[in-house]
């Protein structure tokens, strides 16, 4: 038994002692049980199947408890930081600290980008590939937890995240919701505003690819895995080139908002 915990601690195998060393200069400590961390940073298209009903031995499973920790202790710091804010400004900020996009760049910004393992001959698409660091780092919360429990998974996310690199207060003022706004603003000058959206195969994903026209104008595309993530890309470009180029007032519309898909 002992000899069991010993080599869990300090693991025998050159390569588990120097991803051990990795995943403390993360965390700030030693982990106890490398097989939560090798399947956390393991992405589906390298991972095999490990049962018959077809389940693979990817981060998955790991990105779904570590999704469920990280909303309970954003959602826990938040409701102590700001204790006369109502629901729909706790909500609106959690939603800013725990996006897609917010994830990507703390896995990034930690490094563990460099560990997680993927076939990079399928992920070329930059916005596919980065999403993938933000899945891994739930999934790393998710090994934290089920290595260390509830409370060591909330001291990193407190102590390693938010105090380090999320600034809370700025995203308070941080606008997130292009869409919205470009909307909203279509609507209050009378402008037709319009989503096209096409899908189209990459690989083994599939990859949304949105237009934004205002009176008939291409003013912003972007194009993402998730639609949501798409459309709102493609209305932060649009709003910029709109500040860059307004548009003439003379060639406005009534107010309206479509979205068109090409089947």
């Amino acid at each position: 038994m002992l000899r069991r915990i010993v080599t869990s601690i300090w693991p025998r195998n050159a390569k588990h002692r120097a991803f051990s060393a990795q995943i403390k200069h993360i965390t700030g400590f030693r982990p106890g049980n490398l097989v939560c961390y090798e399947q956390a940073l393991r992405h589906h298209s390298v991972s095999k199947t490990i049962h018959q009903n077809g389940s693979r031995d990817s981060n998955e499973r790991l990105e779904f408890l570590g999704d469920a920790m990280l909303n309970a202790v954003i959602a826990d710091y938040l409701f102590k930081k700001y204790p006369f804010q109502d629901e729909g400004f706790l909500t609106q900020l959690r939603s800013k600290i725990v996006s897609r996009e917010s994830l990507n760049e703390l896995a990034i910004k930690i490094q563990l980008n460099h560990l997680v393992t993927y076939d990079r001959r399928s992920m070329q698409n930059l916005n596919i590939r980065n999403s993938i660091f933000g899945n891994a780092l739930e999934a790393f919360l998710g090994a934290i937890y089920l290595d260390g429990g509830f409370e060591t998974c909330r001291d990193f996310i407190l102590n390693k995240l938010i105090r380090y690199h999320i600034d809370v207060d700025r995203l308070q003022v941080t606008e997130t919701n292009f869409k919205g706004r470009l909307i909203e603003q279509g609507q209050k000058n009378g402008q037709k505003v319009e989503f096209d959206v096409e899908e189209k195969p990459d690989g083994k994903q599939k990859l949304f690819v949105i237009k934004v026209l205002i009176n008939g104008d291409l003013k912003g595309t972007a194009e993402h895995t998730n639609k949501k993530k798409a459309e709102q890309m493609a209305a932060q470009r649009a709003m910029e080139s709109l500040l860059n180029n307004p548009l003439s007032a003379t060639n406005q519309h009534e107010g309206e908002i479509t979205e068109s898909q090409d089947n």
